[in-house]
C-alpha cells in the first residue's frame, strides 16, 4: 500500500470511528420526532397535521441553536490539534454563554406564537393543538440550547459515544412520556397532539442534565478543565464565535426551512396533504442522518487537521467523506423506493396519506445524492472557518432557487395544467439542494487549491 493510499485509509477509519455515535445520535434525535408523528397519528389526523405544523414552527429555532453550537468542534478541534489543551475551556465557556443568551431571546417571543400561526390559514381544531404544542417546546429552548453547547463540546473533543449512549436513553424516555401525555395514563389527562410538545420539552431538560453530569465528571474531559475555572463573559471572544457560529446557523437554518415552510404553505390544501408531507419528510430527514453525521465528523478532523497545519491530509479526509458519503447515498435511495409502502404504514392506515406520501418518498429517493455532497461540502467549508461562503452559496441555492420553483411548481398553473401541490414543492427541493451540491462543491475545490498553493510556499521556504 502506497503512502496515498495509507492516507486515505487513515482517514476513511477515523471518520467511520467518529461518525458512527455521531450517526446513531442524530437518527435517535430525529427518530423523536418520527415517533411523535406516529403516535399522534395514530390518535388522530389532525392532531398528527397540529404536531407536523407546530414542528415546521419550532424546528428552525432549534435549528439556529444548533448551528451557532455547531461552531464549537472546529474552533476547540483546532485547540486540540495544535495542542492548546489551556484554551479549551475558555472557548468552550463563552459559546455556551452565547447560546443561553441566545434561547432567552428566543423565549421573548413566547407572547407572539398565535400572531404568528395566524398568518397561515388552517382551522380552529388545528389551530388549537398547533398553538399548545409550540408553547410547550419553546419553554425548553433554554435547556436545549445548553444541551447542544455540551454536546457539541464532548464531540468537538472527539469524543462522540456519551452522546449516543444519551440521546438513545432520551429516545425510550420520549416514547414513554409520548404515549401519557397524548393518550393519557390514570389521573393524567389525554392532551393529544398538543402532549407531544409536553413530552419533547421534558426529554431535552433530562437530555440537559444527563449530559451536564457526564462532562463534569468525565476522566477523560478532565484534562479540558471546562468546569475548574469559571471564565467570566468575554464579549470580544462571544463576537468571534457568532461570526463563525451564525453562517452555519443560516445555513441550517436556510434548509430546515426550505421544508418547514412548505408544510406551511401546503396547508390550504388540507390535513391529508400536510400529514403525506410530513410523512414523506420525516423519513427523508431521517435518512439526511448519515451524510449529516459524515459531515459532523469531517469538520472535526479538517479542523484537528488545520491545528496540525496538515493541509493534503485535510484534503484527503474531505476526499473520504464524500466516497464514503455517496456510497451510503446509493442504499438509503434504493431503501426509500423500494420500501416505501411498508415505511409509510409505519406512520398511518389512512389511505389518502399514504397514496400522496408515496409518489413523495420518489423525489426523496432521488435528492439524496445531492443531499449527500452539499451536507458534506457544507461542514468540510465549516472545519475549514470558511462559513460566510457557505451562508451566502445555501441562502442562494434555497431561497433564489429552490423554494420559488417549489412555489410555482405547487401553488400555480404557470408550468402545468394545474398546481402540483406536495409534488411540485418536492421537485424544488430537488432543484435547491443539487445547486448547493454544485455551488459548495466547487467553493471546497476552490479553498483546498489555495492551501495546496499555502503547502508549497511553506515547502520552498523550507528548503
Amino acid at each position: 500500500m502506497n503512502l496515498v493510499s495509507k492516507r486515505f485509509a487513515l482517514e476513511s477509519k477515523r471518520l467511520v470511528q467518529l461518525t458512527w455515535p455521531l450517526l446513531i445520535a442524530q437518527l435517535t434525535q430525529m427518530l423523536m420526532g418520527v415517533v411523535d408523528t406516529i403516535m399522534a397519528g395514530h390518535y388522530n389526523a389532525v392532531d398528527m397535521a397540529a404536531v407536523a405544523l407546530g414542528f415546521s414552527v419550532t424546528i428552525p429555532l432549534m435549528c439556529f441553536l444548533q448551528g451557532l453550537a455547531l461552531a464549537l468542534p472546529p474552533i476547540i478541534s483546532r485547540y486540540q490539534g495544535s495542542r492548546q489543551s489551556d484554551q479549551v475551556a475558555f472557548a468552550a465557556q463563552q459559546a455556551g454563554y452565547l447560546l443561553l443568551l441566545i434561547s432567552l431571546v428566543i423565549l421573548v417571543l413566547y407572547p407572539a406564537i398565535p400572531t404568528v400561526l395566524r398568518w397561515f390559514p388552517m382551522d380552529a381544531g388545528l389551530y388549537s393543538i398547533t398553538l399548545e404544542y409550540v408553547r410547550y417546546v419553546l419553554l425548553a429552548m433554554p435547556a436545549f440550547a445548553l444541551y447542544q453547547w455540551l454536546r457539541n463540546y464532548c464531540e468537538g473533543l472527539g469524543n462522540t459515544k456519551p452522546t449516543m449512549i444519551i440521546t438513545v436513553i432520551g429516545l425510550l424516555f420520549n416514547i414513554v412520556a409520548n404515549y401519557c401525555f397524548i393518550y393519557g395514563v390514570g389521573p393524567l389527562p389525554a392532551f393529544g397532539g398538543a402532549g407531544c410538545g409536553i413530552a419533547t420539552a421534558i426529554v431535552i431538560t433530562v437530555m440537559f442534565i444527563s449530559t451536564l453530569i457526564y462532562t463534569h465528571y468525565s476522566a477523560r474531559l478532565r484534562q479540558y478543565a471546562l468546569f475548574t475555572i469559571l471564565f467570566l463573559p468575554d464579549l470580544k471572544q462571544m463576537v468571534r464565535t457568532f461570526r463563525l457560529g451564525f453562517p452555519v446557523a443560516m445555513t441550517l437554518l436556510f434548509e430546515v426551512t426550505l421544508f418547514a415552510v412548505v408544510a406551511l404553505l401546503l396547508a390550504p390544501f388540507g390535513a391529508t396533504t400536510v400529514a403525506a408531507h410530513q410523512v414523506a419528510l420525516n423519513f427523508s430527514s431521517l435518512m439526511f442522518m448519515f451524510p449529516l453525521s459524515m459531515g459532523m465528523a469531517v469538520s472535526i478532523r479538517v479542523g484537528f487537521r488545520i491545528g496540525q497545519n496538515n493541509y493534503s491530509q485535510a484534503a484527503t479526509a474531505v476526499k473520504s467523506a464524500l466516497l464514503i458519503g455517496l456510497g451510503v447515498a446509493v442504499l438509503t435511495a434504493a431503501f426509500t423506493v423500494l420500501g416505501k409502502g411498508l415505511i409509510i404504514r409505519l406512520y398511518t392506515t389512512d389511505k389518502a396519506v399514504i397514496d400522496t406520501a408515496s409518489s413523495l418518498l420518489i423525489y426523496a429517493a432521488l435528492f439524496q445524492f445531492s443531499d449527500a455532497i452539499q451536507v458534506i461540502s457544507a461542514n468540510t467549508l465549516r472545519g475549514y472557518k470558511d462559513t460566510t461562503a457557505m451562508f451566502v452559496l445555501t441562502f442562494f441555492a434555497y431561497w433564489i432557487i429552490g423554494l420559488p420553483a417549489g412555489i410555482i411548481l405547487g401553488r400555480t398553473d404557470w408550468l402545468t395544467d394545474v398546481p402540483m401541490e406536495a409534488a411540485g414543492f418536492w421537485i424544488g427541493f430537488i432543484i435547491g439542494l443539487s445547486s448547493a451540491a454544485v455551488m459548495l462543491g466547487v467553493r471546497v475545490w476552490v479553498l483546498q487549491r489555495r492551501y495546496e498553493r499555502l503547502t508549497l510556499m511553506q515547502h520552498n521556504r523550507a528548503l
